[in-house]
């Protein structure tokens, strides 16, 4: 055996035979730490829920029909949160410790040569992890692998007793409450990740004992029993320590959902985008921006925003699920949902783009207009306390401050449609269904109610009156 960095032993190189590995994940706790009404596993960090960081790291080493979340604790309400993803999950009724969570998948896990068994809470950990366990677990013919880790603090973990120093073989594996003071100080403690032989860990899990305070079978009894039977249990060491790490608590996620979000800003930075206070920014896993983006301090982006290249996106924005083309400037405060910006287009202070709204190349979305179900076409302004709803405007077109697309009856939704080149005078209301025809100016102040012919100028409010001396002599009766 040879040593390799950050592991006190490297397995054999000798050929591993192939096998069909699935992965199990610990999803069926209550987390009671949390004083929540929603399940341990659905509590989100880095823009996900705990479990589902885990099963995109466990779908990265086998297929979602290999991968079995065990549920237990409002079971139906985490199979709806997890249904998209595709694995297969396990009813675990009552909830009678981490073994046996294992006893009631044994019928889905027949037919495996190996199981992986993941914690739903610990979203850190990698896929790339995950398969040097593997990897060792396989190279060793081992019946159980743990996942260790070394702590600078252990203290609440389970130590890990190896024969030796330089030794994969695990002795024993101690609680806390149950180590002595030599024991308590060593660093490398039992992460709760494990790979198991399924023909060994069922012809043995039987023998798990509920000897225990909590009367429960735990999984961890596992490296005894099968020393005992006796099969090879070994440990191998993370590379990487905080991957191992868990939400029990409030305090603990908060530190987790930092942690995840710093590292996808370093990650960013890697690639060439400029983001000026990290530590302030929100940015979710599958956010992508190119290079050469600049992102300012107290911006949230979320969902599967896409940002291209040279875009400049200022303070205290918000933006989800939205396409952002190629220099794009997003000016403070705006709001985005489901939306798309096309290259060159200006954005904000303070826009909000709802749903369905696709800003064309060039275009201006000013200060407080508000867009949904909307194409501005080309080189289109709308610069000031605008809403447009349910609209299709066309290139080259102005909307004047104060312009609103009436696009809701009481009953249903209508389209106002503006051609090319239309100039929308302030203050207007266009009501809908409604047509300005290419070239067509609409006056200031006005209800248009019908259609507008190219070319053509739609006036339609009342003819200004001018009563000369009314204020005066109003004055004097007072």
């Amino acid at each position: 055996m040879k040593k390799s960095k950050g592991n006190s032993i490297r397995a054999s190189e000798q050929p591993v035979p192939l096998s069909r590995i699935a992965v199990a994940i610990m999803a069926a706790g209550k987390g009671t730490r949390l004083k929540s009404q929603l399940p341990k596993v659905l509590h989100e960090v880095g823009g996900k829920p705990l479990l589902e960081h885990v099963i995109r790291a466990a779908v990265r080493l086998v297929p979602p029909a290999d991968v079995h979340a065990i549920i237990g604790h409002d079971a139906d309400r985490v199979r709806a949160a997890m249904q998209h993803t595709g694995i297969n999950f396990v009813l675990q009724p009552e909830q009678r410790g981490t073994g046996h969570a294992l006893m009631v998948a044994r019928e889905a896990l027949a037919g495996y040569d190996h199981v992986i068994v993941l914690s739903g809470d610990a979203p850190m950990i990698t896929p790339e992890t995950v398969g040097q366990l593997r990897d060792f677990h396989l190279q060793q013919r081992a019946a159980m692998t743990l996942l260790s880790a070394e702590l600078e603090n252990p203290t609440g973990y389970g130590r890990v007793l190896r024969k030796s120093a330089h030794s994969a073989q695990v002795r024993a594996v101690v609680e806390e409450k149950a180590a002595s003071p030599a024991q308590k100080k060593i660093r490398e403690i039992n992460s709760g990740f494990y790979v198991f032989s399924v023909k060994d860990l069922y012809a043995n899990i039987g023998k798990l004992s509920t000897s225990n305070p909590h009367a429960e079978y735990y999984l961890t009894d596992m490296a005894a029993v099968l020393r005992k039977a006796p099969r090879p249990v070994v440990a191998w060491k993370a590379p990487h320590p905080g991957e191992v790490l868990g939400g029990n608590t409030r305090a603990e996620l908060a530190d987790i959902d930092e942690k995840m979000r710093l590292a996808k800003c370093r990650q960013l930075m890697n690639d060439g985008v400029t983001i000026f206070y990290p530590a302030t920014c929100v940015i979710d896993p599958d956010v992508e921006i190119a290079p050469d983006t600049i992102v300012e301090p107290y911006v949230q982006l979320l969902g599967k925003t896409k940002v291209g290249t040279a875009c400049r996106i200022r303070s205290h924005c918000v933006i989800r699920d939205t396409e952002i083309g190629d220099c794009v400037n997003i000016l403070p405060g705006c709001i985005m949902d489901d939306s798309r910006v096309s290259a060159g287009a200006i954005v904000g202070p303070y826009s909000r783009l709802r749903p369905g709204s696709e800003i064309g190349e060039g275009a201006h979305v000013g200060n407080f207009v508000e867009t949904k179900k909307v194409k501005l076409g080309k080189g289109s302004k709308a610069n000031h306390l605008t809403y447009l709803g349910d609209a299709e405007i066309g290139a080259g077109v102005n909307i004047g401050a104060g312009t609103i697309t009436c696009n809701y009856d009481g009953v249903a939704k209508h389209k106002t449609i503006i051609g090319d080149s239309v100039f929308v005078g302030s203050d207007s209301t266009l009501v809908a269904p409604v047509r300005l025809g290419n070239g067509s100016y609409v006056g200031a102040g006005s209800c248009i109610t019908d259609d507008v012919p190219d070319d053509a100028l739609a006036i339609g409010r009342a003819r200004q009156i001018v009563k000369e001396g009314w204020a005066g002599e109003k004055r004097k009766k007072k």
